[in-house]
């Protein structure tokens, strides 16, 4: 079949036919009207969360979303959780809690092997689904309303607890990088599921972006600097016309030599906070850096201002 034809049929259930390399201005908008805003991941202690709070009030810069506790949630204590809220709300922050139960914490060893690692990082039984809606529920209890999710399966099983009333109406699902979409159609399936927001793989060119965009009306989070385990990139110089043709986007910074997994992995319990907290001053000048390099070439591009009404932020 030709490709015209192939492309008008996946035009006919919403999905575009090509990527889009004329790269247009998005027209959607968050709720504010701005067009993208700063997500700031690995805070995983209250030590972190002072130091990005103290950095973003010296340099003036919004930080509006942070991924927090991604070695997580069950290695925090309820008072160390407490304490975090209560931080995240004065701050008028958006946390997205990383729960603790997935499935490396469990005996099966596929995952790790060079082929079953293919199989991707879901939940293994009804037990662990237990488990992790436990530990969302405990953070729940404690006043946070953002979770990180992987699993699909696990994603619309959440969005059945809150349409049930298990879950409260205004806890949001952030799907992470971790699932691995990176098209049009992945990002449709995932709205559908109930997810909030979501993170593509961080290698894809503006084009294959732009696409998804034209079919997604959830923002998208987008790595613009990624640690070296994923590759390193650096695309400080596609912020413009990312926030342009993405909006509305979150820009995650999460810059390192390993986020989650291998060597030098950075969201360990056992990493020094004095370390993670330097590296928390210096994502939050790098996004004072991308913010500048956005205004220098589209001035009329806004950003949200710090605490926007539609933020997940704690309510200790």
């Amino acid at each position: 079949m030709k490709f015209d034809k192939i492309s008008a049929a996946m035009e006919k259930v919403g999905i575009p036919g090509r990527d889009a390399y004329e790269l247009p201005t998005s027209t959607k908008r968050f709720p504010d009207g701005a067009w993208y805003r700063m997500e700031i991941s690995g805070v995983e202690r209250p030590q972190v969360l002072e130091a990005v709070i103290d950095e973003h009030q010296k340099r003036g810069v919004p930080i509006h979303r942070l991924i927090s506790t991604v070695m997580g949630a069950t290695l925090l204590d309820k008072a160390e959780l407490r304490d975090f809220a209560q931080m995240a709300h004065d701050a008028q922050m958006e946390v997205i809690i990383t729960p603790g139960p997935r499935s490396a914490w469990d005996t099966g060893r596929q995952l790790v092997t060079p082929e079953g690692g293919l199989s991707g990082l879901r939940f293994r039984g009804s037990d662990q689904l237990r488990y992790v809606i436990a530990d969302i529920m405990r953070c729940i209890d404690i006043g946070f309303r953002g979770f990180l999710t992987i699993d699909e399966g696990l994603l619309w099983l959440l969005n059945e607890m809150k349409k049930n009333g298990d879950i409260p109406e205004d806890v949001v699902f952030k799907v992470s990088v971790y699932a691995g979409h990176a098209s049009a159609a992945g990002a449709r399936v995932l709205e559908m599921l109930g997810a909030s927001t979501f993170n593509p793989l961080a290698d894809l060119s503006l084009p294959q972006f732009a696409s998804i965009r034209q079919a997604s009306n959830i923002p998208l989070d987008v790595h613009i600097i990624l640690a070296d385990s994923f590759g390193g990139y650096n695309r400080f110089y596609d912020g413009p016309d990312m926030a342009r043709t993405l909006a509305p986007c979150y820009f995650k910074i999460e810059p390192g030599p390993a986020c989650a997994v291998g060597p030098g992995a950075l969201y360990k319990p056992w990493t020094s906070p004095d370390a993670l907290s330097f590296l928390a001053r210096e994502k939050v000048k790098y996004a004072q850096i991308i913010h500048e390099l956005i205004q220098e070439n589209y001035p009329e591009i806004t950003i949200s201002a710090q605490g926007a009404e539609d933020l997940a932020i704690p309510q200790p």
